[in-house]
């Protein structure tokens, strides 16, 4: 269909909003059908641009229809500006064949959409992969095996290893994996019922996340329409080979075509996202960074102008030959300073300063190491709450941390007001000697930026669960990498540690008891006891002479 005036003025009216430059031509939609090998059809729609000099073709494969706002920031804008576009429904979803199996289907779906590509008669050798999340991870699996007509791929927010995203810090992500299958099972309802799914999930989903066992729990919600939901939760192995066709970590080391990875410090997804970074670049690579003050979701709100005008400028170099997108290779925004700066790789060059535990709740840098334990109780009954953090659903971002602090099960350490600024950059690592009496047990710690009206603000943190084989009791040395970050704490603010026994539902609680995440159904209370005399917080300070724009 060629585009109407209707579908020009909102054109118009989402450029001047994206901050992008004017559009070079019409375009016009056709919907297609591409056959896969075992003969199921995919459905999506071309967006072929009306020009004499086509730009080359973008792919975006997506399990979340092909209507607005989809459309607007994964087609529209590129076809305005000379490049085809084929948005493509994957397998299962709005009008594709078979059977929707996240993430497992893609390995095969991917490289056979590219085959049916060469086929076509516009398509003229040049191809770019595009998108966010479910979408960044069509583009992984595909290029396990990089197609020779890759010229780059642009990897919003997305994993690379969706076992790890799931277990990674060996608890269960339960709300946002819980949250996602139910967005999925109804995204396909009429308008109104998707409206009203979408206005109800946090109540209509609050039993299924506090009910055990945790997949009869979910069954309330999700009435068998998200049947991988159980499979996540049954199989919970870190070597369990049933995980193999939804990891596409090897692809790291086959991809050769320039890469532009963009994510948020407050993503879901940032640790993959940093590791994509630094193993494309460890490898030379043509790859740049992106990090935002963004979470998961922000990124196609108030990331949206940012991400489409580098997206943009990336395409016009790697496809159209354009100037160069941008002057350094990683370009990041410091919180708590609010400012973009320009960096010629990540991390930069730190110095460690570390931090003792004291009994009396500081966190010191001078003084001999002070001999004390602090304790809490972790009740799975009335387990901690999460607040904020890298979380696709519920609170998340960066938050008030003061009514949390407030429990009786979350402790903290606290500096003094600082003298001079204080520039964190890279990966925090909390040197932890910590008793737990029963076994089975987390320990969830963040990093929070107090200011001078005693607002407690997260920007890293880390959930960690404990090995069972070690004896209750015994002291456990552990050595915990929290969330990267850029951050910068001003003069006179505070550094605070919280140690913690959870955060619910972000994470699935650990139930104090032996058994696996999928028949656990018995409570029992933890005792932690943080050993502070060897305990220590290492934060890698930027340094002075460290050139960042």
């Amino acid at each position: 269909m060629p585009m109407s005036t209707r579908q020009r003025l909102t054109d118009t009216a989402l450029s001047r909003l994206l901050r992008l430059p004017p559009a070079r031509n019409g375009y016009a939609v056709t919907p297609v059908r591409t056959p896969m090998r075992d003969g199921t059809v995919l459905v999506g729609d071309h967006f072929a641009p009306r020009t004499s000099e086509p730009r080359g073709t973008v792919l975006v494969r997506t399990p979340y229809g092909r209507s607005f706002p989809v459309t607007a920031t994964n087609a529209r804008i590129f076809a305005a500006r000379g490049y085809h576009v084929v948005l493509q429904s994957v397998r299962g979803t709005f009008g594709s064949g078979g059977t929707f199996r996240p993430m497992v289907q893609e390995v095969e779906d991917g490289p056979d959409t590219v085959a049916w590509l060469r086929e076509q008669p516009w398509f003229d050798g040049r191809l770019a992969t595009l998108g966010a999340s479910y979408l960044g991870w069509t583009q992984w699996s595909a290029l396990l095996d990089p197609p020779p007509e890759l010229r780059t791929a642009i990897v919003y927010v997305a994993p690379h290893d969706f076992r790890e995203a799931v277990y990674g810090t060996g608890a269960f992500t339960l709300g946002d994996f819980l949250g996602w299958s139910d967005m999925i099972a109804h995204q396909e309802d009429g308008n109104l019922r998707r409206v009203l799914s979408m206005a109800t999930a946090n109540r209509r989903l609050r039993p299924a996340l506090a009910g055990l066992p945790l997949p009869e729990a979910a069954e309330t919600v999700l009435r068998g329409r998200a049947p991988w939901y159980r499979e996540w939760v049954a199989h919970h192995d870190a070597d369990d080979p049933w995980w193999q066709p939804l990891r596409a970590g090897a692809a790291l080391g086959r991809v050769t075509a320039p890469v532009l990875v963009m994510s948020g410090w407050q993503d879901l997804f940032l640790g993959q996202s940093l590791e994509q970074y630094e193993a494309l670049a460890a490898r030379g690579v043509d790859v740049a960074l992106t990090v935002g003050p963004w979470t998961h979701l922000e990124m196609g709100t108030r990331a949206a102008a940012r991400v489409s005008g580098e997206t943009l400028a990336w395409l016009d170099q790697h496809m159209a030959g354009g100037p160069a997108a941008r002057s350094h290779p990683v370009r990041v925004h410091r919180t708590g300073e609010g400012r973009w700066h320009d960096l010629a790789a990540w991390p930069p060059p730190t110095t460690p300063a570390t931090f003792r535990l004291t009994p009396d709740r500081a966190l010191t840098l001078t003084g001999p190491a002070e001999p004390g334990t602090v304790s809490f109780r972790y009740d799975p009954a009335d387990p901690t709450p999460a607040l904020g953090g890298r979380t696709l659903t519920g609170s998340m971002g960066i938050q008030d941390n003061r009514a949390l602090e407030s429990r009786p099960d979350v402790v903290t350490f606290t500096t003094d007001p600082l003298p001079t600024a204080v520039d964190v950059a890279g990966t925090p690592l909390l040197d932890l000697a910590i008793a737990v009496d029963p076994a089975h047990a987390d320990v969830f710690v963040r990093l929070c930026d107090v200011d001078e009206r005693g607002r407690s603000r997260n920007f890293s943190d880390h959930l960690h669960r404990l090995d069972p084989a070690v004896p209750a009791g015994e002291v456990q040395h552990l050595t915990l990498r929290m969330d990267d970050c850029f951050h910068r704490l001003l003069a006179g603010h505070r550094l605070r540690l919280q140690v913690s026994g959870g955060a619910f539902p972000r994470y699935a609680r650990n139930l104090g008891m032996p058994g696996t995440p999928a028949e656990g159904h018995l409570l029992r209370p933890s005792v932690h006891t943080v050993h502070c005399p060897d305990s220590r917080l290492t934060l890698p300070v930027l340094d002075a002479s460290s050139t960042i724009r």
